[in-house]
């Protein structure tokens, strides 16, 4: 989960990372009142999550609360690479000498953590590794040992920041540590990390993008979703526990396993070319050993769904027996009644599949047909969806 920068600021000063006052405003009077509050020059910040906003016209800097008012009142509504503006950060000004460059990250590829400093900050990272690689210094860093006062020290030196400075990006280094070990961060970024005129370190501008894996030991971090953001479909998948992930087609698709539900999609998607561009509407992975009652409730998200036209239920029997899987399907449609109005395709094979079948062919469900292939079954979900 992505952060905006206010979450990320908040986040920062509850570890200690040096910050500059600010507070939020979805209104150009609340944005006026935070600059009183705040004082002095203040700088008015769209809050969205991707870059280029002052490139946009999302960042700009206000002399008084008037001022302020008037910037927050043109950024609020604004669109910034479909990113819609409904709230704003007003910061306080900071007196800029220099920029620097700081984040921790998880390396995936060399299955370590990673940190990168450069004495380049304010500008984009890959423009920076692409026209000045010697100015970006990437530091291995051991999950076990993590981030010591020495290693914050050897990062620093590596990354050739002023003597005058070493020492407080040092004690930075440690708090984002703080930060990214504490909170279950996948990536914790300052930039630009700022000397100012009376030479005090600041992390002036904050990414944090948070593992939702570690959700059942952060009970805090529910309050950080982005509820405007969120599909009401996936957050109600999330709420039930299901792996779901919504698509732009009208095929819903359910399977047992990422794989065949991957391969699915694509089989689907190859169907659908025949019956005027047809594609998948959901990834939904009910896992190896779900229930009928992850089963009724997978179905009863997709049905939901206004774009299904058509569900493909694609189940090979392992863990999850096929007659497991169809007594959900039976249970889910007996439990929506007449909301369910949408047919639904379903292939069984492996383990327990001629009892899951005579399941499903003794209900005589209406909207039930059974496939016995897997092309068939994702040809007959396309036809149906097109109709």
């Amino acid at each position: 989960m992505d952060l905006f920068e206010y979450q990320a600021r908040d986040i920062f000063e509850k570890h200690g990372v040096p910050v500059l006052a600010a507070a939020i405003a979805t209104t150009a009077d609340e944005a006026e009142k935070a600059a009183t509050t705040i004082g002095g020059k203040v700088v008015v910040k769209a809050q969205v999550k991707v870059g280029g906003r002052g490139k946009a016209g999302g960042v700009k800097l206000a002399e008084n609360p008037h001022d302020a008012r008037e910037k927050a009142g043109a950024i609020l509504g604004m669109d910034i690479k479909g990113h819609t503006v409904r709230t704003v950060m007003i910061a306080a000004a900071a007196p800029i000498e220099a920029e620097y460059y700081l984040s921790i990250l998880l390396d995936r590829s060399n299955r370590t953590f990673l940190v990168m400093a450069s004495v380049s900050g304010g500008m984009d990272i890959e423009e920076v590794a692409h026209t000045a690689p010697e100015k970006l210094a990437k530091i291995p860093v051991s999950a076990v040992d993590g981030i010591s006062l020495a290693k914050a020290q050897e990062i620093v030196a590596a990354a050739a920041f002023p003597a005058d400075v070493t020492d407080q990006v040092a004690q930075v280094l440690l708090k984002l540590w703080d930060v990214f070990q504490g909170e279950d961060a996948t990536l914790v970024e300052v930039n630009p990390l700022v000397k100012t005129n009376d030479g005090k370190i600041i992390a002036l501008d904050g990414k944090v993008t948070l593992d939702e894996n570690a959700d059942f030991r952060q009970p805090d971090h529910q309050s950080l979703v982005d509820q405007d953001a969120e599909n009401p479909l996936e957050a109600a998948a999330k709420a039930k526990g299901l792996n779901y992930v919504k698509l732009d087609g009208q095929v819903g698709i359910i399977g047992n396993g990422a794989g065949l539900v991957m391969s699915t999609l694509d089989v689907v998607a190859y169907a659908g070319e025949k019956h005027g561009g047809v594609r998948p509407a959901n990834f939904l992975d009910i896992g190896g050993g779900a229930s009928a009652q992850i089963m009724a409730d997978g179905l009863s998200i997709i049905l939901e769904d206004p774009d299904v036209k058509s569900v493909f239920v694609n189940v090979f029997g392992g863990i999850t027996a096929c007659d497991a899987v169809a007594s959900g399907i039976v249970q889910a449609l007996e439990l929506l009644g007449p909301k369910a109005t949408k047919p639904i395709v379903v292939r069984l094979d492996g383990n327990n599949v001629v009892e899951g079948r005579a399941i499903l062919a003794k209900a005589a469900h209406p909207l039930v047909e059974q496939a016995d292939t897997m092309d068939g079954a994702a040809n007959r979900a396309a036809e149906l969806a097109a109709k």
